[in-house]
Protein backbone atom coordinates (compact mmCIF):
# COMPACT_ATOMS: atom_id res chain seq x y z
CA UNK A 1 0.00 0.00 0.00
CA UNK A 2 1.29 3.48 -1.13
CA UNK A 3 2.07 5.17 2.00
CA UNK A 4 0.61 8.87 2.66
CA UNK A 5 3.60 10.58 3.62
CA UNK A 6 5.25 9.42 0.70
CA UNK A 7 6.17 10.90 -2.59
CA UNK A 8 4.58 10.06 -6.01
CA UNK A 9 6.68 9.35 -9.48
CA UNK A 10 5.39 11.14 -11.99
CA UNK A 11 5.94 9.78 -15.56
CA UNK A 12 6.38 13.44 -17.19
CA UNK A 13 6.01 13.30 -21.17
CA UNK A 14 9.05 15.59 -23.27
CA UNK A 15 8.44 17.10 -26.83
CA UNK A 16 9.75 14.97 -29.40
CA UNK A 17 11.55 17.88 -31.07
CA UNK A 18 14.89 16.74 -28.93
CA UNK A 19 17.90 17.38 -31.35
CA UNK A 20 15.83 19.18 -33.96
CA UNK A 21 16.61 22.64 -35.30
CA UNK A 22 12.87 23.60 -35.25
CA UNK A 23 10.39 23.41 -31.91
CA UNK A 24 6.86 23.22 -31.80
CA UNK A 25 5.64 25.67 -29.15
CA UNK A 26 5.57 23.57 -26.21
CA UNK A 27 1.62 24.34 -25.19
CA UNK A 28 0.98 23.12 -28.72
CA UNK A 29 1.97 19.84 -28.36
CA UNK A 30 1.92 19.16 -24.31
CA UNK A 31 -1.47 19.31 -22.41
CA UNK A 32 -1.53 22.09 -19.91
CA UNK A 33 -1.68 19.59 -17.04
CA UNK A 34 0.99 18.03 -17.55
CA UNK A 35 3.12 21.52 -17.83
CA UNK A 36 1.56 22.51 -14.45
CA UNK A 37 2.49 19.59 -12.89
CA UNK A 38 6.17 19.51 -14.50
CA UNK A 39 6.08 23.05 -13.30
CA UNK A 40 5.46 22.31 -9.42
CA UNK A 41 8.11 19.38 -9.50
CA UNK A 42 11.68 19.80 -8.03
CA UNK A 43 13.34 16.68 -8.12
CA UNK A 44 13.76 14.92 -11.12
CA UNK A 45 15.02 11.12 -12.73
CA UNK A 46 16.38 11.75 -16.36
CA UNK A 47 18.77 10.83 -18.73
CA UNK A 48 20.59 14.08 -19.50
CA UNK A 49 20.38 17.08 -16.34
CA UNK A 50 21.23 19.36 -19.59
CA UNK A 51 18.13 18.56 -21.74
CA UNK A 52 16.38 18.10 -18.58
CA UNK A 53 16.92 22.05 -17.55
CA UNK A 54 16.75 22.81 -21.36
CA UNK A 55 12.71 21.40 -21.13
CA UNK A 56 12.09 23.37 -17.34
CA UNK A 57 13.18 26.34 -18.95
CA UNK A 58 10.23 25.92 -21.75
CA UNK A 59 7.86 25.22 -18.78
CA UNK A 60 8.64 27.55 -16.80
CA UNK A 61 7.95 30.29 -19.70
CA UNK A 62 4.57 28.97 -19.66
CA UNK A 63 4.09 27.67 -16.17
CA UNK A 64 6.42 29.27 -13.30
CA UNK A 65 8.54 27.19 -11.90
CA UNK A 66 8.31 25.91 -8.14
CA UNK A 67 12.30 26.44 -8.15
CA UNK A 68 14.43 27.89 -10.56
CA UNK A 69 16.24 25.68 -12.93
CA UNK A 70 19.37 25.91 -11.44
CA UNK A 71 18.44 25.02 -7.84
CA UNK A 72 16.29 22.33 -9.23
CA UNK A 73 17.20 18.62 -7.66
CA UNK A 74 18.38 16.40 -11.04
CA UNK A 75 19.88 12.75 -10.97
CA UNK A 76 21.01 11.08 -14.17
CA UNK A 77 20.77 7.44 -14.42
CA UNK A 78 23.54 5.93 -15.24
CA UNK A 79 25.58 6.15 -18.62
CA UNK A 80 25.19 2.28 -19.17
CA UNK A 81 21.47 2.50 -18.42
CA UNK A 82 20.19 5.21 -20.74
CA UNK A 83 22.52 3.64 -23.16
CA UNK A 84 22.09 -0.24 -23.45
CA UNK A 85 18.52 -0.05 -21.60
CA UNK A 86 17.05 -0.89 -18.29
CA UNK A 87 14.75 -3.51 -18.63
CA UNK A 88 17.12 -6.31 -18.00
CA UNK A 89 16.68 -6.13 -13.86
CA UNK A 90 20.87 -5.72 -13.25
CA UNK A 91 20.36 -1.79 -12.39
CA UNK A 92 18.51 -1.15 -8.78
CA UNK A 93 17.45 2.26 -9.30
CA UNK A 94 15.66 2.45 -5.70
CA UNK A 95 18.84 5.29 -4.30
CA UNK A 96 17.25 7.45 -7.06
CA UNK A 97 14.22 7.43 -5.46
CA UNK A 98 14.86 8.69 -1.43
CA UNK A 99 13.60 12.12 -1.82
CA UNK A 100 10.02 10.25 -2.71
CA UNK A 101 10.65 7.84 0.53
CA UNK A 102 11.24 11.15 2.29
CA UNK A 103 7.48 12.87 0.63
CA UNK A 104 8.83 14.56 -1.89
CA UNK A 105 7.11 14.11 -5.47
CA UNK A 106 9.78 13.09 -8.18
CA UNK A 107 8.97 13.48 -12.14
CA UNK A 108 10.53 10.58 -14.33
CA UNK A 109 12.10 12.43 -17.69
CA UNK A 110 13.45 11.14 -20.74
CA UNK A 111 14.71 13.13 -23.74
CA UNK A 112 11.72 12.97 -25.77
CA UNK A 113 8.47 11.13 -25.49
CA UNK A 114 7.03 9.11 -22.90
CA UNK A 115 9.80 7.53 -20.38
CA UNK A 116 10.07 3.73 -20.00
CA UNK A 117 8.47 3.83 -23.66
CA UNK A 118 11.52 2.82 -26.35
CA UNK A 119 13.62 4.83 -23.79
CA UNK A 120 15.06 4.47 -20.28
CA UNK A 121 13.01 4.44 -17.36
CA UNK A 122 11.72 0.86 -16.44
CA UNK A 123 13.69 -0.02 -13.52
CA UNK A 124 12.66 3.65 -11.82
CA UNK A 125 8.91 2.67 -12.28
CA UNK A 126 9.64 -0.82 -10.99
CA UNK A 127 11.36 0.36 -7.77
CA UNK A 128 9.11 2.63 -6.97
CA UNK A 129 6.15 0.08 -7.38
CA UNK A 130 8.78 -2.16 -4.96
CA UNK A 131 8.75 0.96 -2.69
CA UNK A 132 5.61 1.04 -2.24
CA UNK A 133 5.39 5.19 -4.37
CA UNK A 134 2.05 6.01 -6.57
CA UNK A 135 3.38 5.76 -10.12
CA UNK A 136 1.52 8.98 -11.95
CA UNK A 137 1.83 8.93 -15.82
CA UNK A 138 0.77 12.00 -17.59
CA UNK A 139 -0.62 12.43 -20.94
CA UNK A 140 1.61 13.55 -23.69
CA UNK A 141 3.69 13.09 -27.29
CA UNK A 142 4.52 9.03 -27.70
CA UNK A 143 5.90 9.21 -31.64
CA UNK A 144 5.40 4.96 -31.79
CA UNK A 145 1.38 5.40 -31.21
CA UNK A 146 1.39 8.83 -33.17
CA UNK A 147 2.74 6.58 -36.09
CA UNK A 148 1.29 3.42 -35.51
CA UNK A 149 -2.21 5.57 -35.66
CA UNK A 150 -1.07 7.52 -38.63
CA UNK A 151 -0.08 4.06 -40.45
CA UNK A 152 -3.24 2.58 -41.71
CA UNK A 153 -1.80 -0.60 -40.29
CA UNK A 154 -3.08 -2.87 -37.92
CA UNK A 155 -3.95 -0.43 -34.37
CA UNK A 156 -5.06 -3.87 -32.82
CA UNK A 157 -1.86 -6.11 -32.87
CA UNK A 158 1.92 -4.63 -33.12
CA UNK A 159 4.89 -4.51 -31.80
CA UNK A 160 7.69 -2.57 -31.02
CA UNK A 161 11.18 -4.17 -31.99
CA UNK A 162 13.66 -1.53 -30.98
CA UNK A 163 16.70 -1.30 -33.41
CA UNK A 164 17.24 -3.46 -36.40
CA UNK A 165 21.17 -4.56 -37.05
CA UNK A 166 23.47 -2.72 -38.28
CA UNK A 167 25.46 -5.21 -39.88
CA UNK A 168 23.97 -5.06 -43.94
CA UNK A 169 23.33 -8.82 -43.52
CA UNK A 170 22.16 -9.55 -40.47
CA UNK A 171 19.84 -6.41 -41.13
CA UNK A 172 17.89 -8.05 -44.18
CA UNK A 173 17.73 -10.96 -42.17
CA UNK A 174 15.96 -9.41 -39.38
CA UNK A 175 13.88 -7.20 -41.85
CA UNK A 176 12.69 -11.09 -43.89
CA UNK A 177 12.20 -11.78 -40.64
CA UNK A 178 10.16 -9.12 -39.51
CA UNK A 179 8.15 -9.37 -42.57
CA UNK A 180 6.82 -13.06 -42.41
CA UNK A 181 5.57 -12.73 -38.98
CA UNK A 182 4.00 -9.34 -40.02
CA UNK A 183 2.33 -11.12 -43.58
CA UNK A 184 1.19 -14.16 -41.45
CA UNK A 185 -0.45 -12.66 -38.20
CA UNK A 186 -1.45 -8.85 -38.98
CA UNK A 187 0.93 -7.74 -36.28
CA UNK A 188 2.35 -4.38 -37.41
CA UNK A 189 5.89 -4.56 -36.72
CA UNK A 190 7.39 -1.04 -35.64
CA UNK A 191 10.76 0.20 -35.54
CA UNK A 192 13.03 2.89 -35.28
CA UNK A 193 17.48 4.20 -35.96
CA UNK A 194 19.14 6.93 -35.31
CA UNK A 195 18.60 9.74 -37.78
CA UNK A 196 21.98 9.18 -39.11
CA UNK A 197 21.26 5.61 -40.63
CA UNK A 198 17.45 6.08 -41.36
CA UNK A 199 18.65 6.24 -45.12
CA UNK A 200 20.33 3.11 -45.10
CA UNK A 201 17.36 1.66 -43.34
CA UNK A 202 14.82 2.65 -46.05
CA UNK A 203 17.18 1.34 -48.46
CA UNK A 204 17.65 -1.80 -46.82
CA UNK A 205 13.92 -2.16 -46.42
CA UNK A 206 13.05 -1.28 -50.20
CA UNK A 207 15.50 -4.00 -51.15
CA UNK A 208 14.42 -6.55 -48.77
CA UNK A 209 10.78 -6.33 -48.28
CA UNK A 210 7.76 -7.63 -51.11
CA UNK A 211 6.22 -5.51 -52.92
CA UNK A 212 3.03 -5.76 -51.36
CA UNK A 213 3.83 -5.11 -47.94
CA UNK A 214 3.21 -1.82 -46.44
CA UNK A 215 5.65 0.47 -45.26
CA UNK A 216 4.87 3.57 -43.10
CA UNK A 217 7.27 6.34 -42.02
CA UNK A 218 6.44 8.98 -39.91
CA UNK A 219 9.24 12.03 -39.61
CA UNK A 220 9.58 14.63 -37.26
CA UNK A 221 6.61 14.09 -35.64
CA UNK A 222 5.04 17.27 -33.80
CA UNK A 223 7.40 19.54 -35.57
CA UNK A 224 6.02 22.12 -38.31
CA UNK A 225 7.62 19.97 -40.76
CA UNK A 226 6.38 16.74 -39.62
CA UNK A 227 6.09 14.08 -42.86
CA UNK A 228 4.03 10.96 -42.92
CA UNK A 229 3.61 8.29 -45.59
CA UNK A 230 2.16 5.37 -45.82
CA UNK A 231 1.88 2.89 -49.03
CA UNK A 232 3.12 -0.28 -50.52
CA UNK A 233 6.59 -1.27 -51.27
CA UNK A 234 5.94 -1.64 -54.88
CA UNK A 235 4.54 1.82 -54.89
CA UNK A 236 7.30 3.19 -52.57
CA UNK A 237 10.29 2.12 -55.10
CA UNK A 238 7.75 3.85 -58.30
CA UNK A 239 6.64 7.28 -56.47
CA UNK A 240 10.28 7.51 -54.59
CA UNK A 241 9.00 10.08 -52.09
CA UNK A 242 11.70 11.94 -50.37
CA UNK A 243 11.02 11.72 -46.72
CA UNK A 244 13.15 14.23 -44.60
CA UNK A 245 14.96 11.26 -43.02
CA UNK A 246 17.45 13.31 -41.10
CA UNK A 247 14.30 13.77 -38.71
CA UNK A 248 13.43 11.68 -36.31
CA UNK A 249 11.46 8.13 -38.05
CA UNK A 250 9.65 5.52 -37.03
CA UNK A 251 9.24 2.81 -38.95
CA UNK A 252 5.93 0.82 -39.60
CA UNK A 253 5.43 -2.70 -41.45
CA UNK A 254 3.03 -4.67 -42.18
CA UNK A 255 -0.37 -5.98 -44.33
Amino acid sequence: MTGSNKGRLYLVPAPLDFGCDSQAPLQDVMPMGTIQTASRLSHWICENAKSTRAYLKRVGEIQALAQAVQQQHIQELPREVHKKGDHGGGFDAKPLLKAALEGHDIGLVSEAGMPAIADPGSSVVRAAHDLGLQVVPLVGPMSLMLALAASGLNGQNFAFVGYLPQDGGERSQRIRELESLALKTGQTQIFIETPYRNTALLQALLQTLQGNTRLALSCGLNLPTEWTHSATVGTWKRDKPAPPLALPTVFCMGR
